[in-house]
């Protein structure tokens, strides 16, 4: 198993249903290093250096967020913005090059929504394509997303199979599956 990375950026994580229970899911795993963004920075000033070094000991990078307003969250983006730097990450360094990176992301409406004849007239894969752009720059490796939709409606059941297959999308360079709600 590679040696994998994964940035927990939910705002309120003791309040989440859905990323609270792939957290739990993720943080015994071997070789896996969990953290959580909000709870590591809550006055949101982000030590860069540090971030910078858990991403260099790690060969898999996995962002965990639930999507607001057709995007990350505010310190995860704040996170991208200021640890992915010039000289570091690009424009001379290429301290991520060669490593992978992937997304994890719960939305509230429904897969049916995220179509192109859909109510939001774009596929997940589209409104999320900036985080393969950002691999394609620092040039980093881009695994498709694991992504999870429906939550208004998703059942204790449904809940319980889509963190299983979370835990093997971590565990598993290769692995690849999308679970969603129509």
């Amino acid at each position: 198993m590679a040696n994998t990375l994964v940035v927990v950026a939910h705002p309120d994580l003791s309040s989440s249903r859905i990323n609270a229970a792939w957290y739990k899911a993720i943080e015994s795993l071997p070789g896996v290093n969990v953290i959580d963004l909000y709870g590591r920075y809550p006055d949101g000033k982000i030590d860069i250096v540090a971030e910078q070094r858990l991403i260099e000991a790690h060969d898999r990078i996995v962002l965990q967020f639930p999507m607001q307003w057709y995007n990350c969250t505010p310190l995860l983006k704040q996170w991208i913005d200021d640890v992915f730097a010039a000289g570091w990450a690009y424009g001379g360094g290429r301290a991520v090059a060669g490593k992978t990176l992937c997304i994890a992301v719960s939305t509230y409406s429904k897969a049916s929504d995220y179509q192109k004849g859909g109510r939001y007239g774009r596929t997940l894969d589209e409104l999320t394509s900036p985080f393969e752009v950002l691999a394609l720059r620092v040039e980093m490796l881009y695994q498709p997303g694991f992504f999870l939709s429906g939550l208004e409606s998703l059942s204790d059941e449904e809940l319980a199979a889509s963190t299983r297959q979370y835990r093997n999308f971590v565990a598993s360079f290769d692995y690849q599956c999308s679970l969603e709600k129509a």
